[in-house]
């Protein structure tokens, strides 16, 4: 069984026994692994259309789609907040406000 806890910064550290799978910046992985699963889900729903037997069922898979594009822009604030909350207590208030963060366009 996998026990995950956060390592040092942004990395999550899954462990499986012996071995350890160490994921840097996770943000960006959680972004990435939910770009994969909206075009799986677009794309199943669009295979199923060609058959009326799966329209359905492709309809399900398209309001699933959906929810993910939804996912994304709440992976971006979490991140957003994340690295707020690690500069406030680092660097400061002001470090912020002046303009030395990351671009909301970065992953």
């Amino acid at each position: 069984m996998a026990e995950s806890k956060s390592g040092g910064g942004s990395n999550l550290v899954l462990r499986m026994g012996r071995e350890e799978l160490v994921v840097r910046s996770r943000y960006e992985a959680a972004s990435i692994t939910n770009d994969i699963l909206i075009a799986l889900w677009f794309t199943a729903g669009s295979i199923m259309f060609f058959s009326p037997s799966w329209e359905y069922t492709g309809t399900w898979c398209f309001l699933a789609g959906s929810v993910e594009l939804l996912v994304r822009p709440l992976i971006r604030l979490a991140r957003l907040v994340h690295v707020r909350g690690m500069r406030s207590r680092t660097q400061g208030r002001d470090a912020w406000e002046a303009g030395s963060h990351e671009s909301p366009q970065d992953f």
